[in-house]
């Protein structure tokens, strides 16, 4: 009753708005509390792109850009409309430079790893810097600890208008509130990309100019250079007309994670600001987001749940998160959150949903909304999920404000709230509302809205998580850290301590070697060792293999046999190389890779632990313990640094007992970087020895610089301190 009674006098408006309710606490839970002139709701990502595109065509001096990702051909209007401006991303900054002579534009662009390489535009330092006009900035920002992202999104437009929230401007975002099945304008080359829901805020006045701090700090930290600012405009000039405005002159929080990193002091005030905001609820707490996997939101959310007269809560997320990684990973994290809320959810107040579209059939809608509205009081939008990454390690940025009073406020948090609402079940804002008001229940008015061709359904939840996914994220500091991680403690979860071999005895190999090197270029010089190894008598016979029927079978069959039969997998590779080319070369290396240490592997199951023990020394049997404890991951850190020949580890992995499809898919992962570095020095070897030149020898230099530099930078980050010294040495290190 209590609840009903609050929901229908609010409607109408005879409910007093708590004016000494107080969440916002700037040097607390937020770094500054700014005045917004104007704030707009801007729900999905046809509606950001447009308010984008409409407000950078109004600008003159700069354009500010912080992303997690950016695709520069991304189309920003998609409905036809031809008004004569670019539509494209890359083409608006070029315009924009090109047109008014003080613009400039900046976008700092996460640094991201290999393992989103793939889904990543190729050359993206080309695509924005190299092609672009002078005037238009483009740096990928790598300033931030092991495992962890730059996640802010965040666009200033003359220090006058900015947008914050969960919306990358890159592929993949676009979409209308109707989520159409096999929507052509979701086509960006490879057919219509999934649905997507997402929420941006957009905000004018000093708050704007805040965030172009924010922008300016990263940008100083990350390429040691300064952007210049300028007096704010006028906001009616950068306003677009067809933008609506949702609310005016409202005090706006700022709120960031930035984790400790060279100088810089942790700062953790989305946590904090997730916290309070939980805490002071009365009534509901509204919230969506792509993730459920913080154990210290969790903890608060189940502790209100608990209270006889707590507030209501409402999570809208995905049926399940993209990608099979993350498939295996965090939706197993989020049913272990799930199952916590549920075990204290004593008087059935709490709704966990994901939206369903029936004509979408199995093409569910991605919900990447980060957003939570606390009764009518408060609302953040921003880029932070509801995991431990965007607590601590991650850098975030979220907006937020509260009602401090005011009705007109209150109207616009709970309108918008109505109309995400409204959106996920195919009806009216307005019919939320009145539904809400007379069940006095959002619960129970979501459940009386459901089963329209837009609805809202319970996430389903894994029964049962297979044992080997539950290895996998047992250990959540490294699934899902807080923190930055330490190198020691990383270290510890897959590297067992032994004794450093001595100074002495590495110092004397590496005479040995070098030795060796210097007696095979005597040799060469002053033998008829040349003769005999002539290189382009080497390449006609390779070139008359590569004549032979069938012959990119033969080489994988024949890297496979000679792998096995401990023949130097990176010579085999190579070899293969020469005589197919970089693309053929590349492919029948990698499956001949790939079959011997499939072959390996079955050879060491069948051997068994005791064979392989005798084989192995005492390294590669802890080694061996290692790979049965940690799995895939395990198998990715042997493939990118290897710390024993090729086939003895793929007969270690095989005794271990390391599922199959482990072995595969890690050996999979961890080899194609090794084995595409390898083609492409080798290519260039070759046309540098071909047809000699300056131009060769730079591009030579420059791959084999590029090369050392990220081998030098993953070695150096596993052998930081003394206890990963000598990784060839120490076992294994993701």
């Amino acid at each position: 009753m209590l609840l009903e009674n609050f929901y229908a006098l609010e409607l109408i408006g005879l409910l007093p708005i708590p004016s000494n309710m107080k969440i916002l606490k700037p040097g607390q839970n937020c770094w500054c509390v700014e005045t917004a002139d104007r704030i707009a709701f801007l729900v999905d990502g046809a509606a950001y792109f447009r308010a984008f595109r409409a407000t950078a065509l109004r600008a003159k001096r700069s354009l500010l850009i912080l992303s997690w990702d950016i695709y520069s051909d991304l189309l920003l209007v998609r409905n036809g409309e031809d008004d004569g401006q670019p539509k494209t991303l890359r083409l608006l900054l070029d315009y924009l430079a090109e047109s008014e002579p003080a613009f400039q534009a900046y976008v700092l662009d996460w640094d991201f790893i290999a393992l989103y390489g793939m889904d990543r535009e190729w050359l993206p330092v080309y695509q924005l810097d190299w092609r672009t006009h002078r005037r238009v900035h483009f740096w990928l920002d790598d300033c931030h600890p092991i495992w962890a992202s730059h996640h802010q999104k965040v666009v200033v437009a003359d220090d006058t208008v900015a947008f914050c929230g969960g919306l990358d401007l890159t592929r993949g975002r676009w979409d209308t509130f109707e989520h159409k099945a096999d929507d052509l304008r979701r086509d960006e080359g490879n057919g219509p990309s999934a649905p997507y829901h997402d929420v941006q805020l957009m905000v004018a006045g000093p708050v704007a100019r805040s965030l172009g701090k924010l922008v300016r700090d990263r940008w100083q930290r990350a390429c040691r250079d300064t952007i210049p600012s300028h007096p704010p405009r006028s906001v009616a000039e950068l306003w677009p007309d067809d933008v609506s405005v949702d609310v005016e002159n409202v005090r706006v929080a700022i709120a960031r994670t930035e984790p400790a990193h060279q100088g810089c002091t942790e700062i953790r005030e989305v946590e904090r600001l997730y916290l309070d905001a939980i805490a002071a609820a009365q009534r509901s707490i509204y919230i969506e987001n792509q993730y459920l996997t913080s154990a210290v939101i969790c903890d608060a959310l189940a502790r209100r749940l608990k209270e006889p007269e707590g507030p209501e809560v409402v999570i809208v997320t995905g049926k399940s998160t993209c990608g099979w990684l993350s498939q295996v990973t965090m939706d197993v994290l989020r049913t272990k959150f799930a199952h916590k809320l549920q075990q204290r959810d004593h008087q059935k107040r709490l709704r966990l949903l994901y939206p369903e579209v029936p004509e979408l059939g199995d093409n569910n809608i991605i919900v990447h909304s980060k957003i939570m509205v606390v009764d009518d009081i408060f609302v953040r939008i921003g880029s932070s999920n509801l995991n431990n990454r965007s607590m601590g390690i991650d850098t975030e940025c979220d907006l937020a404000f509260e009602s401090e009073g005011r009705e007109d406020i209150c109207t616009a948090i709970a309108g918008f709230r109505n109309r995400l609402l409204a959106e996920h079940l195919g009806v009216e804002p307005q019919q939320v509302a009145q539904t809400t008001a007379n069940l006095g229940s959002l619960t129970r008015a979501i459940d009386a809205l459901s089963g329209n061709s837009h609805t809202l359904r319970p996430v389903p939840l894994l029964l049962e998580v297979p044992e080997v996914v539950e290895e996998l994220v047992s250990e959540t500091t490294l699934v899902d850290p807080d923190e930055p991680i330490d190198p020691d403690r990383l270290a510890e979860q897959f590297v067992y301590e032994e004794e450093r071999p001595p100074a002495r005895r590495r110092v004397i190999v590496w005479i040995i070697i070098l030795l060796f090197l210097a007696a095979l270029a005597a040799m060469w010089r002053w033998t008829p060792l040349s003769e005999y190894l002539d290189y382009e008598t080497l390449l006609l016979a390779l070139g008359a293999f590569a004549e032979l029927p069938a012959s990119p079978l033969l080489a994988v069959v024949g890297v496979t046999i000679l792998g096995l039969m401990m023949f130097p997998i990176t010579l085999l590779i190579i070899v293969t190389i020469m005589a197919f080319g970089p693309f053929i070369g590349f492919f029948c290396a990698f499956a001949g890779a790939l079959g011997c240490a499939l072959a390996g592997y079955g050879v060491g199951a069948y051997l068994g632990r005791n064979v392989v023990y005798r084989i192995g020394n005492g390294r590669l049997n802890r080694i061996s313990l290692r790979l049965a404890k940690q799995g895939m991951l395990a198998v990715i850190f042997f493939r990118v640094v290897p710390i024993a020949p090729y086939t003895i580890t793929n007969l270690v992995a095989g005794a271990s007992h390391i599922k199959l499809k482990d072995f595969f898919w890690g050996t999979v992962i961890g080899m194609w970087p090794g084995i595409a570095a390898i083609t492409l020095f080798t290519d260039r070897i070759h046309t540098m020895l071909v047809e000699p030149s300056w131009k060769s020898g730079i591009m030579l230099a420059l791959v084999f610089g590029g090369i050392a530099l990220i081998g030098y930078g993953l070695v150096t980050w596993l052998k930081r301190r003394v206890g990963m010294q000598s990784i060839t040495e120490k076992g294994l290190n993701r």
